[in-house]
């Protein structure tokens, strides 16, 4: 969209396409061959074992006698678009067998105070407490 041979400076190019200037100048650096080996290497230990995660792949390539990190595995199977293949939890699918109850205040319009109340069953643990004061 951009042209650096156009009669309208760059400058006003990006101000009509409501770009800042640094996108019209920015050029990708190539990836070194170094990272393209890591990411392949990272890619068929991906496909050798799918359950493993950042951690054990690290671990896997420690012994191959690579110099990496968690993160840096991690940021690579981001970029590659992999992830751990294992059971995630279910949080918000309700049991079938649960009744859900309906939302009694969905059309009432709370014209004044103590209209509608409301209470906090929040549980805590006698160590969340504060210590009886005894006077």
């Amino acid at each position: 969209m951009i042209k650096r041979t156009h009669a309208l400076p760059m400058v006003r190019q990006c101000q009509l396409l409501a770009l800042a200037r640094s996108t019209a100048y920015y050029q990708r650096m190539p990836m070194s061959s170094a990272d393209l080996a890591l990411m392949r290497r990272i890619d068929e230990l991906h496909l050798a074992y799918p359950f493993a995660g950042a951690r054990m792949l690290r671990d896997l390539l420690r012994r191959e006698g690579h110099r990496i990190g968690r993160k840096r595995v991690r940021t690579v199977m981001v970029r590659i678009g992999i992830d751990a293949l294992y059971r995630k939890p279910k949080t918000s699918q309700r049991h079938p067998a649960h009744r859900v109850y309906p939302y009694l205040l969905r059309n009432l319009e709370i014209t004044r105070s103590n209209h509608v109340w409301a209470a906090d069953i929040t549980y805590s643990t006698p160590s969340q407490r504060s210590p009886p004061v005894w006077g």
